[in-house]
C-alpha cells in the first residue's frame, strides 16, 4: 500500500518555491540573480552593468549600488510573482556590507526570504 504525501494549503505551497538568490560582486559591479532550481534557468537578475541604471548610479560597485541593485531585483520578482526566495551564501560571504545591502532591500521591497 502507497501512502500519498499530505496535502499542503495552498498559501504554504507559494511559499516553499525553490527560487534562489545568488549574487556576484566584482571589483567594477554588482550582479544579483534568482535561479529556479528544478530547471537551472534564472528567472530573474538585476545587475549595475544595465544601460538605464548607470545615469542615476554615482558608483556601481559600493554598498549604495547593491542597495539599489536589491531593490530593482525586489520589484521585478513581485512583478513575475515571485513572493519567496531562499538565500545561497558562498563560504567567504559574511552578512556585511554589500551582501547585507542587497538582502535588507530585497526584504524590503515586499519579497519573503526563507
Amino acid at each position: 500500500m502507497v501512502i500519498p504525501p499530505p496535502d499542503r494549503a495552498a498559501r504554504i505551497i507559494t511559499f516553499l518555491k525553490p527560487y534562489l538568490l545568488k549574487m556576484h560582486f566584482s571589483n567594477k559591479f554588482v550582479t544579483a540573480q534568482v535561479i529556479h532550481t528544478p530547471t537551472a534557468t534564472v528567472a530573474c537578475s538585476a545587475s549595475s552593468q544595465e544601460k538605464l541604471l548607470r545615469p542615476s548610479m554615482e558608483s556601481t560597485r559600493d554598498v549604495s549600488a547593491a542597495a539599489k541593485i536589491g531593490k530593482l531585483l525586489g520589484e521585478r520578482l513581485l512583478v513575475q510573482g515571485i513572493p519567496a526566495v531562499s538565500i545561497h551564501l558562498k563560504r567567504e560571504q559574511k552578512y556585511h556590507g554589500k551582501v547585507r545591502a542587497v538582502i535588507d532591500s530585497v526584504r524590503e521591497s515586499g519579497v519573503k526570504l526563507l
